[in-house]
């Protein structure tokens, strides 16, 4: 992983707490909605200071843990609108048009039926309005994408296969770069009082 920023360490420690902190009370009881709900919310803002394959996993972790929350408890409003953001995440953490969309259709799915048992959250009308921008949004995510490939393709001659793994890199590093944040923009406010009503204090200041 790359160096963090200071902010970036705090953060990564609070969601480790209360990630462990849902865990445990799971593991009291595996009725708990709520403890996979936070479980789940945890794990997304965890994935967005990780890379590649591991971030991808985090989010599917997430949306396993969300799912058997909704197995409890089918109509909890919050678990909705979190595995929608989850479901928005994964559309934008792949380059297939066709996966995406349908990725984008259950996050919708999922903010409707949100806000059908909360009417009043602004929060929730807020999350549909976002998905419905989510197929162009990542339309333009991937043509900027494609165009940074051909500058780094293009650029510099000689030197073997060291354009191929400029590229990947470049790739890699822009997509996560850009789709992490805007997958995660919008979560992070929500997801930090939703693990604060249960993780206690938040950890201290890093010196």
């Amino acid at each position: 992983m790359e160096q963090l920023t200071r902010e970036e360490l705090e953060r990564l420690m609070f969601f480790e707490q209360a990630r462990e902190a849902a865990e445990h009370d799971y593991n009291a009881n595996n009725r708990d909605a709520g403890a996979l709900t936070r479980w789940g919310g945890a794990l997304l803002e965890l994935a967005h200071v990780r890379q590649g394959n591991e971030a991808a996993h985090m989010i599917e972790e997430a949306v396993e843990k969300f799912r058997l929350a909704l197995a409890v408890d089918a109509k909890k409003h919050d678990t909705l609108w979190c595995l929608g953001n989850a479901y928005t995440s994964q559309g934008f953490l792949t380059g297939e048009t066709v996966t995406a969309q349908a990725l984008f259709d259950k996050a919708t799915d999922c903010f409707k039926r949100a806000l059908a048992e909360d009417p009043t959250s602004e929060v929730y009308q807020k999350g549909l309005e976002m998905t419905s921008k989510a197929p162009a949004l990542h339309a333009e995510l991937q043509r900027q994408m494609a165009q940074q490939g051909q500058l780094v393709s293009g650029g510099g001659s000689g030197g073997g296969g060291g354009g191929l793994a400029q590229k990947k890199s470049s790739y890699t590093d822009f997509w996560y770069d850009v789709g992490g944040w805007v997958c995660f923009a919008g979560i992070c406010v929500g997801m930090m009082a939703l693990a604060r009503s249960s993780a206690g204090a938040p950890p201290p200041a890093l010196k």
